[in-house]
């Protein structure tokens, strides 16, 4: 890999992910913008296994809970209480295609889909939930088992570097070529049960046909959460036509520039779905602030 190519904002480096833990759980909550995505579906698993209390034995209590020591010190029927668990299943899907590798500032989108993902990521496994991954490719797919605490998150963030530095050598070499969104998906629903979100981090370009019907399909059981990573720097662009070479070697010119620092919604709509809107070329601790303010911890019932 050229020097170029690995120069911060273009190479993804795992020393960095990792630093984003500290970012996150230090972020100040901004104030929460309207018409956000609502909060994340989590699976209750019966009693549990964690005793939260011990009481009096009252009629119409199971006496499959009856605990023997307590009973037999105090002669007395006694019964556990159990702490109600919680599983948080989250699979963090990461666009790699080709589109994702450009940008005019701090950083290529790809990076700061990585980053943003990061950040949720940690926010999950630091509240007790699972963390998986699928990062969508020139090639195919990148997958991560969704584990817990820190070690499925270290997981997580070495899939993104491998994934991310074999679609960048693609594009430094022209070979990389551009799939649907749609069809990256398709295996989304096998990788984590129901009841799990969905965290997809995308430009959202060249998303296929299908996008609204998979997203649908994944809503059936699951939760679908779209961040869409742009990059706002041509608001702030002096007004010209800039050269584009598009995927297919197609080469055009676009007007860009001149909209006097204008930005972009908080939220927008994709396929029917609300997006929060990340730009690129912020610092990563403004970014942190706006995915603190969204994807915040649940809180005890």
């Amino acid at each position: 890999m050229t020097a170029a190519l690995d120069a911060p904002g273009i190479a993804l480096r795992s020393d960095a992910l990792i630093a984003l833990r500290r970012v996150i759980m230090n972020a100040e909550t901004a104030p929460v913008l309207a018409n956000l995505p609502g909060g994340y579906a989590t699976r209750r698993k019966g009693h549990g296994l964690e005793v939260a209390d011990m009481r009096e034995y009252v009629a119409g209590d199971d006496v499959r809970h009856l605990d023997r020591n307590s009973t037999a010190r105090t002669g007395r029927l006694h019964i556990r209480q159990f702490q109600e668990e919680r599983d948080r299943v989250s699979l963090l899907i990461a666009d790699f295609r080709p589109a994702m590798f450009w940008g005019l500032r701090r950083a290529f989108r790809s990076v700061a889909a990585a980053e943003a993902l990061s950040l949720i990521g940690w926010s999950i496994v630091e509240s007790g939930g699972r963390v998986g991954l699928l990062a969508i490719t020139y090639e195919g797919s990148v997958i991560v088992p969704p584990r817990g605490r820190a070690r499925g998150m270290l997981d997580v963030i070495g899939g993104m570097v491998e994934a991310h530095a074999n679609s960048l050598a693609a594009m430094a070499g022209n070979g990389a070529q551009t799939q649907a969104l749609d069809i990256g998906l398709s295996r989304a629903e096998k990788l984590v049960p129901s009841g799990a979100e969905l965290i997809i981090a995308s430009g959202f370009d060249t998303p296929g046909p299908g996008l609204a019907d998979r997203l649908n399909a994944l809503a059936r059981r699951r939760t679908p959460r779209l961040v869409l990573i742009t990059d706002q720097s041509t608001s702030h662009m002096p007004r010209g036509r800039y050269p584009v070479r598009l995927a297919d070697g197609r080469r055009l010119r676009l007007s860009l520039g001149g909209a006097g620092g204008a930005e972009f919604p908080p939220v927008q709509s994709i396929a029917g779905y609300p997006a929060l809107t990340l730009d690129a070329g912020e610092p990563v601790e403004q970014t942190a602030r706006r995915i603190r303010a969204v994807f915040q911890r649940e809180q005890a019932a």
